[in-house]
């Protein structure tokens, strides 16, 4: 395919977000590269949630299995709790456009 100026082979993607009430648009560009869009998903998603960067890999885990059975936050003061690993995990999905369909645990 010809990248021409006009256009790209994938168009970059508007996502809504809900900040404070109000809604705000922020681009959010996809590549050819799904591992790469996967990474700087994870990496803006991190970023907005406070997950440090060494905790990725076990959100990475979740990513593998979107709709599959994720961890409840046990109550113990778990570092990093179980909620923070699933809400960057979802966070990242809709990143990428394609949100969880199952219900997220409580």
């Amino acid at each position: 395919m010809e990248r021409n100026g006009r256009e790209t082979l994938r168009a970059s993607q508007a996502l809504t977000l809900a900040v404070g009430g109000t809604q705000e648009y922020a681009p959010f560009s996809v590549s050819e590269n799904p591992q790469t869009d996967v990474e700087a998903a994870l990496t803006r998603a991190s970023e907005e949630l406070g997950l440090p960067s060494y905790y990725r890999s076990l959100v990475r885990t979740l990513l593998r299995d979107p709709e599959g059975r994720w961890p409840r936050c046990c109550g113990g003061g778990c570092e990093p709790c179980a909620q923070t690993l699933v809400r960057v995990a979802a966070r990242t999905l809709e990143l990428l456009g394609t949100p969880r369909q199952a219900p997220l645990p409580d």
